[in-house]
């Protein structure tokens, strides 16, 4: 039996350079609309999660953000917002970059 190593998923948007500024934002906002979707379909999940976390922190607990590239970025900064925006102390909720802070 033959395997193909495929390293790419097929993207539903060829030759994106051809279509008008139209046919773009319609394809973003279809694909926007998935991701709102997905969500909604896991809501109860997702509130059972938030209720964990929120007593996990009441004991004192941390939320940490572990990633690499642009995630880990997002973490790190989404983290680094908690204490000014929540009033979190700063060692509650943390973020890791893989490389460290050289990253």
């Amino acid at each position: 039996m033959k395997f193909e190593k495929i390293t790419e998923k097929i993207s539903h948007y060829e030759s994106l350079e051809t279509k008008s500024i139209k046919e773009l934002l319609m394809g973003i906002h279809k694909e926007d609309l998935k991701a709102v979707e997905a969500v909604g379909e896991q809501l109860q999940k997702i509130e059972v999660l938030i209720a964990e976390i929120v007593s996990k922190l009441r004991e004192g607990g941390r939320l940490l953000y572990i990633g690499a590239g642009t995630s880990g970025r997002l973490g790190v900064l989404d983290a680094s917002e908690c204490p000014p925006t929540f009033g979190t102390d700063p060692e509650m909720v943390i973020g890791l970059i893989a490389g460290g802070s050289e990253a």
